[in-house]
């Protein structure tokens, strides 16, 4: 990545010289449309160039973790759809393992590999916004069109999935509510097909693009130490050259069985931060396909009657089902004491799921590791000595959502 980069926007230490005009105070966000989201930045600038940032988050709080706490464990699921809002799957599934943890279930491996390929759909849909919007934001918006019509594709095969696109709910505990349609076996095969030839016309739009180049490169900048003393993950730490990766380093739902790069940059830039994403979609290409082709037979859910829904047909004609279906509808079925940590490789990172139980039918203790709130706490230093419109850059391309942030 760093072989056509020449780094022409040098490092800025800010003193009493460097401010040669009137100090003014400006408001980005939180409404502002360049910051795709609700975000408030309170900007001291000279001119064009920022001398501080002071951010404020809360304008979209979730109150997820605390309503966790009051909802039967198969109900939280639809709280984790409004997140990280554009991989919802990812959020899904990550959310059911931190329970499946809990109770030490295991489930069949066509469930493992369904969940991979839902979530690598996801992965790709979430990098396809990030970096389209960091392409609008340098003036370029034919790139945007191209590729949202490849996430439309996306969610429709979301839809054949679970029904829904956005807010999908995605996944139970032990499994899916239902194995793949043959509808979905066509849709995939026709977007493994397709969608590579536009995505290397979107890259090849961007990637070596002079104007681009000129915009991202040295934008926004950090370094692997402070990426790291700030609790970074995802792809904005491996855009500073760590290659630290979830699925790799504590491997889940059978990813140990596919064959993928991890892509790391150099400068931790806002380019190499594109630069990451784009490698980070072909490999999601490339596991997908593994996925797919060496789909297990089997069930699409474990045998666990106590926290699996049972089919509506087997509901209205045997008493087993109805009592199950209602246990698990009225959250009458308790979970075992107990205290886990699990984690996944989302889209902007490393998404946890710290669970307490003591017994009940509500958790007693949810926590989100949520990698936006944790990204946004160093957007002030990266922005600090540049301008304005690298500011917008910079928020771009760290993939900052909203719902994700506040939690």
């Amino acid at each position: 990545m760093s072989e056509f980069k020449q780094n022409t926007k040098p490092a800025v230490s800010l003193s009493q010289e460097t401010i040669d005009g009137d100090i003014a105070t400006l408001n980005l966000g939180p409404t502002h449309p360049a910051t795709h989201g609700i975000f408030q930045n309170i900007l001291q600038v000279d001119g064009e160039k920022i001398l501080s940032s002071e951010q404020t988050v809360g304008y979209i709080h979730r109150a997820f973790e605390k309503i966790a706490e009051r909802r039967p464990y198969y109900q939280i699921t639809t709280l984790t759809d409004r997140l990280n809002y554009c991989s919802s799957p990812i959020n899904n599934i990550g959310y059911v393992l931190a329970v499946e943890k809990l109770l030490q279930l295991e489930v069949p491996k066509r469930v493992d590999y369904m969940r991979v390929i839902m979530m690598e759909l996801a992965r790709i849909a979430d990098h396809l916004i990030c970096n389209s919007v960091t392409g609008v934001d340098t003036g370029a918006l034919t790139g945007f069109t191209w590729v949202f019509i490849q996430r439309e594709k996306i969610y429709e095969l979301y839809e054949e999935v679970c029904g829904a696109r956005l807010t999908t709910n995605m996944g139970r505990i032990g499994g899916f509510e239902r194995d793949f349609t043959p509808a979905f076996h066509t849709k995939l095969q026709a977007f493994l097909k397709d969608f590579p030839k536009v995505f290397n016309q979107f890259d090849g739009l961007l990637s070596r693009n002079r104007i681009f180049m000129d915009r991202t490169i040295g934008t926004g900048a950090i370094s692997a130490e402070r990426a790291l003393n700030y609790s970074f993950t995802g792809p904005n730490l491996r855009a500073t050259g760590v290659d630290y990766d979830v699925r790799v380093m504590n491997p889940y739902c059978s990813y140990e069985d596919f064959d993928f790069d991890v892509p790391v940059g150099t400068d931790g830039d806002t380019y190499d931060r594109f630069q990451v994403r784009q490698e980070e979609i072909r490999q999601s290409l490339r596991i997908i396909q593994q996925a797919y082709d060496n789909l297990p037979e089997g069930p699409y859910h474990a045998d666990v009657p106590e926290f699996y829904l049972p089919p509506k047909e087997a509901v209205y004609n045997e008493m087993e089902a109805l009592i199950y279906h209602f246990k698990i509808v009225m959250g009458e079925t308790p979970v075992p004491v107990g205290e886990v940590y699990s984690s996944v490789e989302g889209g902007n990172g490393e998404l946890g799921f710290y669970l307490i139980s003591h017994g009940d039918r509500s958790p007693y203790r949810l926590q989100f590791r949520r990698p936006s709130f944790i990204y946004y706490q160093a957007y002030p230093e990266m922005i600090t000595g540049q301008t304005i419109s690298d500011a917008v850059l910079t928020l771009s391309s760290m993939n900052i959502i909203a719902g994700e942030l506040d939690a």
